[in-house]
């Protein structure tokens, strides 16, 4: 990744942690608080912005109106109720899940209020069937520590989680309500955070904290981190859904070097003399006749369906289009992203990236002259689309494009897998929440916060204490299990089965193997807790060897469907005996006799490799050793 001084740049992030709740019931009604597959009811909605009391549209709320979608809900019928589907109110707020909260406030050192008041947050997006999410701040202030440095938390805050989006076509998207009212926490710090690895820290100690309460799911989809990024200059940006820790400091930096990079973009055009006026003069110009026999398949598909070909002169343009802002996404990238959300089009062409995807350069020098242009000054953009469509992509684009000239847009964008970002929606307005009326405030009392007590986390420094004194890690592998995101399970493996299996071995079992296999590119996340529930639990036992951990392990992550014990015994890594094993190892010297009179002693290493590929996984390395030991020395007595 390029080099980059975030101090210098003025880095400023802030982390929104939200978690679910490990609750019996939803946040506000008794359904089950997890996900189900059982057989659903459906309904279709459109959803609308509409004004607040004093007059204003979210901004947000408008963009995805105009998109003109609609949402078709999965309605499970164990898994939701009259409440998920909005034609019932509330009830009252999850009392649990504000324990669980409230505990989290008290570690750290956060002011609870004395009743929590439950509010509306549009929401438009359809993830809620409502068009908003019920939210409640349950404690203000308080602080972590992280990264050397104490870091403000500004608000601690329960709400709904929202539906589980199972696939969109065209203008309609499914939602599943399974999902929708699994309690959250969401944890929002100061932007006080400097660097990429800094942010890491912080949301690594925040979950932590989190984890060292027992009561939050874990696992893909339960935990999601969202990020406010800054730097002098530029705009406050959140990037939404950064599900894997790992992926914060990449989010991170890539949105820094965006930043950076569209300035740059800002001051040259302002040095190429470019004004708004001279943006806005450019008008889409149809260019149809052009691409008539073009090898182009996405124009020419588009035209078999009746679609035209527009274009968009960007004077002054040429070659920022082309710019990138970070790996594989341009300064033209952005603009497709903005056409397609905006206008619904499927992409668009640009002339920095002309003439390719079957586009020649006899029409793009075609285009140049049908819009006016200087090849060498100016930039174009062509849409083909449905002609009502196009246009409007054309003038998103123009308007994008204009915008260039003020640098870095407030926006909001979504993660992608590898830590880029791309356009999502604008930054939501102020105007996006108000009280909720059909629940009443639920008063902080004194049995919550005994519940809360009970529940609050133990200081990381005792947690360290104990298992360095009552489980034997050393220290530096306790400090690597405070750190693991799995905390919570391997200590209750450890308090499980320390009498029949050492507790390093179980810590290292996730602070070595399963690390080390990340490093090898393996899906570690897509490993389940119960697997290596099992596995632990199967090695104590002594049914399999600690080392077949690693090859069970890698065979879970490509099959997260299959237990332990099926996986080993596909694998053939059922346990052997220690007579088995010598027979083995007998056999083994009898069929390489020959290199062990040729060798001698020196035939150790041969007769233990090939012993260990027969029987790794099924016995301990260190008992397989001393067999080949003692019958190697056997058999050269012999």
């Amino acid at each position: 990744m390029p080099e980059l001084d975030y101090r210098a740049l003025g880095l400023k992030v802030g982390l929104e942690i939200h978690q679910q709740l490990a609750t019996r019931e939803k946040l506000f009604c008794a359904c089950p608080a997890d996900l189900g597959e059982e057989e659903h009811d459906e309904f279709e909605r459109r959803l609308r912005p509409t004004r607040s009391e004093l007059g204003d549209v979210d901004v947000a709320a408008l963009f995805e109106w105009r998109r003109g979608r609609s949402y078709l809900y999965e309605a499970p019928t164990m898994h939701s109720c009259l409440v998920e589907a909005d034609e019932e109110p509330p009830h009252p707020i999850n009392r649990d899940a504000v324990a669980i909260a409230l505990a989290i406030a008290l570690a750290a050192g956060s002011w609870i209020p004395g009743e929590v008041y439950v509010m509306r947050k549009v929401v438009i997006d359809g993830s809620n069937t409502s068009g908003f999410q019920r939210t409640a701040i349950v404690a203000l202030g308080g602080e972590v520590e992280a990264a050397g440095k104490r870091v403000p938390i500004e608000t601690i805050v329960v709400e709904e989680d929202a539906s589980r989006k199972m696939d969109e076509e065209g203008r309609r998207v499914r939602y599943r309500l399974d999902r929708l009212g699994i309690p959250l926490i969401e944890i929002a710090t100061g932007p006080v955070i400097e660097t990429p690895e800094e942010a890491r820290e912080v949301a690594l100690a925040i979950g932590r904290l989190l984890r060292l309460t027992g009561r939050v799911r874990r696992g893909l989809g339960t935990i999601r981190q969202d990020l406010n990024v800054s730097i002098r200059g530029g705009a406050k940006t959140e990037i939404k859904g950064v599900q894997r820790l790992d992926l914060i400091p990449k989010a991170v930096h890539y949105e820094v070097l965006r930043q950076v990079r569209l300035l740059e973009i800002r001051d040259e055009l302002k040095a190429r003399g470019v004004t708004g006026e001279k943006v806005f003069s450019s008008q889409p110009v149809d260019v149809t006749g052009i691409f008539k026999g073009t090898r182009s398949k996405v124009i020419r598909r588009s035209l078999g369906r009746g679609g035209k070909v527009l274009a968009l002169k960007l004077p002054l343009f040429k070659g920022l289009l082309g710019r990138e802002l970070m790996p594989g996404r341009r300064f033209g990238t952005e603009l497709a992203d903005y056409a397609r959300f905006w206008a619904g089009v499927g992409g668009l062409f640009h002339s920095d990236e002309l003439p390719k995807y079957g586009i020649t350069g006899d029409e793009v020098e075609a285009v140049y002259k049908a819009l006016g242009a200087d090849p060498g000054r100016d930039a174009f953009v062509l849409v083909a689309d449905e002609e009502e469509k196009a246009r409007r992509a054309l003038e998103v684009v123009r308007e994008r494009a204009a915008r260039a000239l003020e640098g870095v847009p407030e926006e909001t964008r979504a993660a992608n897998p590898d830590g880029t970002t791309r356009f999502l929606r604008p930054r939501p307005g102020s105007a996006r929440m108000y009280p909720e009326t059909d629940i009443p405030p639920l008063e902080i009392d004194e049995s919550l916060l005994r519940m809360a007590e009970e529940i609050k986390p133990e200081p990381v420094e005792a947690k360290m204490k104990r298992l360095i004194e009552d489980y034997g890690l050393s220290r530096e592998l306790a400090e690597q299990v405070i750190g693991d995101v799995r905390l919570d399970l391997i200590e209750r493996l450890i308090e499980r089965h320390h009498r029949e299996l050492p507790a390093r071995v179980i810590a290292s079992l996730f602070t070595v193997t399963l690390r080390g296999l990340r490093g090898e590119g393996v899906d570690i996340e897509a490993i389940p807790d119960s697997v290596l529930e099992e596995l632990v639990g199967m090695i104590a036992k002594g049914e399999v060897a600690k080392e077949a951990a690693e090859e069970i392990l890698k065979r879970a992550a490509e099959n997260p469907g299959k237990t332990a014990r099926i996986i080993a015994e596909e694998l053939g890594l059922g346990r052997v005996t220690r007579e088995e094993a010598e027979r083995i190892v007998e056999e083994i010297i009898r069929e390489n006799m020959d290199k062990v009179v040729e060798r001698g002693e020196r035939a150790r290493g041969l007769i233990m490799g090939r012993a260990m590929a027969r029987l790794r996984g099924r016995i301990e390395g260190r008992i397989v050793a001393q067999i080949v030991e003692e019958k190697l020395r056997e058999a050269l007595r012999g």
